[in-house]
């Protein structure tokens, strides 16, 4: 038997083998795999939730409550914005009074510009992407639509110890378009992303 078949026998053993019940699957620092029907609470185990034939779907950040965990495995939430810039403040302060976990990628350089205007098709801050989809210019009523449709609660669920990852610069740290998560469902969401808003700030 080759190698490449006996690690797919091994899978289907550890699938086997996993409780009917089981909900979650928790691979914990040291290797450990334990199946639970109880949503996990350890923060440095990687989580995955179980379904009935087997498909898994990563949770994420194993400090965020499920709802949250889930939404953000999904529809990640990244921000694109620069150091000095009142619009990109008060759009932080929207996802940070919401509660929604994201990543922030600074614009601060000449690459970062041509990086933000290949990702969202302009050079407006602030910016925010929920999976694939792109919102350009702060527009509270759109972002909170399209983050009602990904799945996010509409009131802060986030620990209070939880911090946004370090800022990143845009051009170091932009995952190419193909391999994000889907974009928001279409039949939930807006039909269209609104155009920039007036309090965005243009290169």
């Amino acid at each position: 038997m080759s190698h490449a078949s006996k690690l797919v026998l091994a899978a289907a053993l550890a699938a086997a083998c996993a409780p009917a019940w089981a909900l979650y699957k928790v691979i914990g620092p040291d290797g450990s795999i334990t199946y639970t029907d109880r949503p996990p609470t350890a923060s440095d185990a990687r989580i995955t939730s179980l379904g009935r034939n087997g498909e898994t779907t990563p949770l994420g950040d194993a400090s965020l409550p499920l709802e949250l965990r889930q939404a953000n495995a999904r529809y990640p939430v990244v921000l694109y914005a620069t150091a000095e810039c009142t619009p990109c403040d008060s759009a932080r302060a929207l996802l940070q009074q919401r509660g929604v976990p994201y990543r922030e990628r600074r614009i601060a350089s000449d690459d970062d510009t041509l990086a933000l205007e290949r990702l969202t098709g302009a050079r407006t801050v602030p910016a925010l992407t929920i999976g694939q989809q792109v919102l350009r210019g702060l527009a509270p009523a759109d972002w909170n639509a399209y983050l009602d449709a990904a799945g996010y609660p509409k009131e802060s669920k986030l620990p209070r110890s939880w911090q946004p990852p370090p800022v990143a610069p845009l051009a170091e740290g932009t995952p190419a378009r193909a391999a994000r998560p889907a974009a928001v469902p279409a039949s939930a969401a807006p039909a269209e992303a609104p155009p920039p808003a007036e309090g965005s700030f243009r290169f």
